[in-house]
């Protein structure tokens, strides 16, 4: 059972591995801005995760990016833009997440939000991919997304953003991530309830069609 007073919680994940990858960077922006507002926040490091089916799923790094998906209620994947889409470090993440572990879809109800990172002119080319991965991954990905131009020159020296534009951005993002994920955690097993998934399980159990339709109150 959630605790509708506790802190959301909201998982990152990032797409490259540079020492100084701006993917990364503006993630740890946005979990900042978030963490501000009262969400309690993870990153996976996906630094030594293998390749997807590389290795067997009972792989330490597997095994600790599937708990964080299913420990947090929101995500927000982060990444630069390569060869105009995402990189495959990020995709190798998202790769490994699967839509079922037994009874348990480990993202399926939470929110998301997209963000990008690219070396030259603004593009949203990652950012729409992300969207196409997130409704795969049966995921409400809020309207907002973050964007951000010739990345190299966005941030200071520490790592933190620059004040502008892109980072007020940033924040209506992590707002609207906060807001959707407060409103939508509790509702998630029923908005992502399905006729065709009850149906099916009532023929497992050989039961009444008839019960599986939805029924709403007026």
């Amino acid at each position: 059972m959630v605790n509708s007073d506790s802190p959301p919680r909201i998982l990152f994940l990032y797409g490259s591995l540079r020492k100084r990858s701006y993917s990364r960077l503006l993630a740890e922006e946005a979990a900042r801005i978030i963490g501000g507002f009262g969400a309690e926040v993870k990153f996976f490091d996906p630094r030594e995760l293998p390749v997807r089916d590389s290795v067997l799923e009972t792989h330490p790094k597997v095994q600790e990016l599937r708990e964080l998906s299913q420990w947090s209620q929101g995500q927000v994947w982060s990444s630069p833009e390569m060869h105009g889409n995402i990189t495959g470090i990020l995709k190798n993440q998202i790769d490994w997440i699967p839509l079922t572990i037994g009874s348990v879809r480990p993202t399926q109800g939470k929110t998301l939000a997209v963000m990008q990172v690219s070396g030259g002119s603004q593009s949203f080319n990652a950012v729409n991919t992300l969207r196409i991965l997130g409704r795969w991954m049966r995921m409400f990905t809020i309207p907002n997304q973050s964007s951000v131009a010739k990345a190299y020159q966005e941030f200071n020296e520490d790592g933190t953003m620059k004040d502008s534009p892109y980072r007020d951005r940033v924040i209506d993002v992590m707002e609207e991530l906060y807001k959707f994920t407060l409103l939508l955690r509790d509702q998630s097993d029923y908005l992502t309830d399905r006729y065709s998934e009850r149906k099916e399980k009532a023929l497992k159990q050989s039961k009444s069609i008839e019960n599986c339709l939805p029924k709403f109150v007026n």
